[in-house]
């Protein structure tokens, strides 16, 4: 899990820029001007390219483009909705609240499925860093479909998962002791394409239900502006494809 991490962090724009610098200086040091300058200006650009929102847009509407959003009424049906962490940060203290954050989305498409009658149970996917997290992910976010009127009896939580792999390995075991092997994938679409893949592995039939689509194709002339959010979401895209290769 390290290891991949650590690929993912030096090939991202962010790292590979930091690393592109970090050779320049050492370049400089050695007196090789030329090619410290070389480097420095190539890692400028590296970084200023993904800080624009319409390269970060372009980059990450490569891998949503594959996975529109499906109304509830639209998807097909299937036993089972497995719905991946990553869309709540659990709290620190036991009694703490919990923080939605910017890909919280999936939780919601997933109540709505339910509704729809696209699925007859929820499997909530992911655990928690004991270190800072007093509680799953998928156990926090439980609650948050009890409130949105998911019955107890409908949700199965597995809440030992920390990344995807571990997510369509352990999820496959319940479904496997559960006699299920179609299921709907509820996810980030800019995360669907690695997630099919890691599930597809474990023999099952993977239908994507992909929300919180990120891209957009029209822009203002703000938009041409450096943005830290930019950079962040093209961070994310490349962990994506990198995680993807990595992983195959």
């Amino acid at each position: 899990m390290f290891l991949d991490k650590l690929v993912i962090a030096l090939l991202a724009p962010l790292g590979s820029a930091l690393a592109l610098g970090g050779v320049a200086l050492l370049l400089a040091a050695l007196g090789r001007r030329g090619f410290a300058w070389l480097a420095g200006l190539v890692a400028f650009a590296w970084l200023l390219t993904w800080s624009l929102p319409p390269a970060s847009f372009a980059l990450r509407g490569e891998l949503e483009d594959a996975y529109p959003y499906m109304p509830p009424l639209d998807a097909p049906r299937a036993p089972v909705a497995v719905v991946l962490g990553g869309g709540i940060d659990p709290p620190g203290t036991l009694h703490g609240p919990a923080n939605l954050n910017p890909r919280a989305d999936r939780v919601l498409y997933a109540a709505e499925l339910y509704h729809a009658g696209r699925a007859a149970r929820l499997l909530l996917s992911g655990g928690a860093n004991p270190v800072i997290s007093a509680r799953s992910e998928a156990a926090v976010t439980r609650e948050l479909l009890l409130a949105l009127g998911v019955p107890a009896d409908a949700i199965l939580v597995e809440e030992e998962s920390r990344n995807t792999r571990e997510n369509a390995a352990f999820s496959a075991r319940l479904l496997r002791a559960r006699g299920i092997e179609r299921i709907l994938l509820v996810t980030s679409a800019l995360h669907m394409r690695r997630a099919v893949a890691r599930f597809e592995a474990q023999g099952l039939e993977v239908i994507p239900a992909a929300t919180d689509h990120e891209a957009r194709d029209r822009f203002t002339a703000v938009d041409w502006l450096p943005d830290a959010e930019a950079l962040d979401g093209a961070g994310r895209a490349f962990k994506e494809v990198v995680g993807y290769w990595v992983g195959r």
